[in-house]
């Protein structure tokens, strides 16, 4: 997963770009966690907790969106794709979901974070 982080100095806001495929990641990062460092501290806990219990789904539930580790897993989708009932979509939804859903491999995402750390100067 590629990322980018962009600051504009002039409004005080910082910005996060992730790869095709991972946009919903980088959302994630910039609307739920943002500078908030006793949220930062609260993914880092939960990513200690999965390592230490990997069988174990952890789970922080974001106002839009949420984050899901399993073992070496990481899955981040929004919160109106985990819904209980299925539903058949037809296709033209599928390009829809790719941009509510990702995941990747826990190292890459602890390197997203600690780099996010760093650029926010933390």
């Amino acid at each position: 997963m590629e990322f980018e982080f962009i600051r504009n100095t002039l409004m005080g806001e910082y910005y996060v770009k992730c790869s095709m495929g991972h946009e919903i990641v980088g959302r994630w990062l910039q609307e739920e966690i943002g500078k908030d460092p006793a949220k930062i501290a609260q993914v880092e806990e939960l990513i200690g907790q999965a390592f230490a219990l990997p069988s174990q789904e952890h789970t922080l539930t974001g106002s839009e969106i949420s984050l899901m580790i399993q073992g070496d897993e990481v899955l981040v989708q929004e919160n109106t794709l985990s819904h209980d009932y299925e539903v058949e979509m037809e296709s033209e939804f599928d390009f829809y979901d790719a941009e509510s859903t990702a995941s990747c491999g826990i190292e890459d995402f602890c390197i997203l974070i600690e780099r996010w750390k760093e650029f926010l100067g933390m």
